[in-house]
């Protein structure tokens, strides 16, 4: 069997998004349904720069599975690791759409999601322990059997191993329980990416510079930090790249962060430097927000470059600082 170049694992949904912006869901008359859970899109952005993805999860034995596993292989996932939970529903996530900066999301994960229902047992151990990249998420930690089995699933690797630090404060009882599912997690992890408030429950720190020194204390090779509209930073123990936000016009900035994820997940596999992935992944992400579904609107790598190359002046370069001079600077939300 061909090893994937990248696996994800976590949670799941059917977006059902509203087609009329500026209007809260009591007021909106027509809706799409789309592929989503941020792991999920991972994997489908990085399909669409032609990687082998595939995505751990579960989901209900009902309709909404039924469309997840023929959305994945439409968007070339593999989806041979996506089992289902008879007696739990496949979860719904719906959004108000407020451009540029407002998009309230309510999932619909009750009374469990599938996905917090991945067990240890059921993992495919030489299909994770292969893969170049395995991505792993906060959110999946936040409930057992999934906390165990993507606390085992981590331990397995010897390779680049990504965490998404995407915590959501309504999969939890307080933070403190997060950070220490967090601190467990980063043992195994070469690569950590969140934004500031996501930086800030998982070490304490919401200066992105700060952040990124935390996470490198712990282990991690790459933290990558993004700030929204003042742009990304990125450090590794020899650099700090610093990427300024990219002018787009806002359309749903809740598929950005996964854009970025995938693209992320292609330049590393791509072998390229940090500079260079960190800009692809941020033009990536604002590609994303400037669509209004998650899945459906990831863009190819031609698209992604033409934006890069189009875009002019200050918000073009990365700044790149030497990390052996501590006196580090600071710089895509979500």
């Amino acid at each position: 069997m061909t090893a994937h170049d990248l696996i994800t694992m976590g949670r799941v949904s059917v977006d059902v998004y509203p087609l009329q912006t500026g209007v809260g869901l009591e007021d909106v008359e027509t809706f799409g349904k789309y592929l989503g859970g941020s792991p999920t899109n991972v994997a489908v952005a990085a399909a669409r720069y032609g990687r082998r993805a595939a995505v751990i999860t579960r989901t209900g034995a009902d309709p909404f599975g039924r469309f997840v596993h023929k959305a994945l292989k439409e968007y070339g996932v593999d989806d041979q690791f996506v089992s289902d939970v008879p007696g739990l529903p496949t979860p719904l996530a719906f959004c108000e759409i407020f451009p540029p900066d407002d998009f309230p999301l309510y999932f619909y994960r009750a009374p469990k999601a599938p996905d917090m229902e991945i067990r240890r047992e059921e993992l495919d151990d030489d299909a994770i322990r292969a893969a170049r990249i395995f991505w792993a998420t906060v959110t999946g930690l936040s409930d057992e059997p999934s906390r165990h089995a993507t606390l085992s699933a981590l331990a397995l690797r010897r390779g680049t191993t990504v965490l998404d630090l995407d915590f959501r404060p309504m999969f939890w009882s307080e933070p403190d329980t997060a950070r220490q599912a967090i601190d467990a997690a980063l043992k195994h992890v070469t690569v950590a990416i969140g934004n500031l408030d996501e930086c800030e429950v998982a070490v304490g720190e919401r200066e992105p510079s700060a952040a990124a020194r935390a996470l490198l204390d712990r282990g991690v090779e790459l933290a990558i930090v993004k700030q929204g509209p003042r742009g990304v930073l990125a450090a590794t123990a020899d650099e700090v790249v610093t990427v300024p936000p990219v002018p787009v016009e806002v359309v749903n900035g809740l598929g950005a962060g996964d854009a970025f994820g995938g693209a992320v997940c292609h330049g590393l596999l791509s072998g390229w430097g940090v500079e260079r992935i960190v800009a692809f992944a941020n033009a990536a992400g604002a590609l994303v927000a400037s669509r209004l579904a998650c899945s459906p609107a990831m863009p190819a790598e031609d698209e992604v470059d033409e934006l890069v190359s189009g875009i002019e002046g200050p918000a073009r370069g990365a700044r790149r600082i030497d990390q052996r001079d501590r006196r580090m600077t600071t710089g895509i939300e979500g």
